[in-house]
């Protein structure tokens, strides 16, 4: 049995989710339940009530605004609830083809995926500017450096997410769960890929990207910060060497200098250089520390894990 839940974060929402609801699937191949769950996070407007009129199987309120990747998270916790097999995320302004949902659940029903990512044209999208057609290539392609997958739209919010991955997948970051789910995903080892999948004409403008730069700052900031989660040695050791090898080229310059008798005029170069020596000393120690805590996260994602084995035990 393949249990799938669609799932809409939204938040006022009332003129586009109708649209939106109309061209999800009720049925798709290999699986033999499928359900509209809709996430209301602190709507003002009339969102949950047309949710219920257009057919949602479940609505989840959130009592105020927590932001799209708490709405996100709530919704992947609530599926997994209700024993779904499959979670799948989509917008709630109608930006992704809804057909082409059976694209995204079949590598996990083949046990090829755990996580599925829709990759849309994004040269081929009128309204996106060529300066937003090349961060989205760049950001990407920082993504699957950091993240070691093969994802090629990495902002992209139509995903599938099969049940075992869901109960991995934590959010840290409240404005967007996209680019941070990946990293987490990929650095866990989990099976992600992409598949090309269609887009609609935009209903309204994006709530998320306000102003490009604040979006490149934030995704930014996201990917340091979870891959310093995950990699926290790696990361202090990388900008300990980037410190400390300027700090030894002058501790050499001035030691150089001393051994031929010229050393009383390069004093400067030994203050800076081993000043530059000892903040590197530091982040490398920064890094053992950090290294023995994301160790004890990762055991508090065990736990998690178990915790959710146990409540599916206990409903059996």
């Amino acid at each position: 049995m393949s249990y799938v839940i669609i799932q809409i974060p939204c938040f006022n929402e009332a003129e586009t989710l109708a649209i939106a609801m109309a061209d999800l699937p009720k049925t798709l191949p290999g699986v033999t339940k499928l359900e509209w769950l809709v996430i209301d996070d602190g709507s003002r407007d009339k969102t949950a009530d047309v949710a219920w009129a257009n057919g949602a199987h479940h609505v989840v309120a959130h009592s105020s605004n927590r932001g799209l990747a708490a709405a996100y998270i709530t919704g992947l916790k609530k599926a997994l609830d209700l024993g779904a097999d499959i979670v799948v995320n989509t917008d709630a302004d109608n930006q992704y083809v809804a057909a082409d949902i059976g694209k995204l659940v079949e590598p996990i029903l083949d046990r090829q995926a755990d996580i599925v990512i829709g990759a849309r044209p994004i040269q081929d999208i009128e309204h996106f500017s060529r300066m937003k057609k090349a961060l989205q290539f760049l950001g990407s392609w920082m993504v699957r450096r950091l993240s070691n997958t093969t994802i090629h739209d990495a902002p992209s919010g139509f995903r599938a997410v099969s049940r075992e991955a869901a109960k991995r997948l934590f959010v840290y970051n409240r404005y967007t769960y996209t680019i941070e789910t990946i990293i987490q995903a990929g650095l866990q080892n989990l099976r992600v890929v992409s598949v090309p999948i269609r887009t609609n004409g935009p209903l309204r403008p994006s709530r998320l990207v306000k102003n490009m730069m604040d979006y490149v700052v934030r995704s930014v900031i996201t990917m340091v910060r979870i891959y310093t989660i995950y990699r926290p040695l790696r990361f202090f050791l990388l900008i300990a060497a980037v410190v400390g090898f300027p700090g030894l080229l002058l501790f050499l310059r001035f030691l150089f200098m001393y051994v031929t008798g010229h050393g009383a005029g390069y004093i400067q170069s030994l203050t800076i250089g081993t000043a530059f020596l000892i903040i590197s000393a530091f982040l490398c120690l920064a890094g053992v520390l950090a290294d023995l805590i994301s160790v004890n996260r990762r055991l508090l994602e065990e736990i998690r894990l178990q915790l959710f084995e146990l409540k599916e035990k206990e409903r059996k």
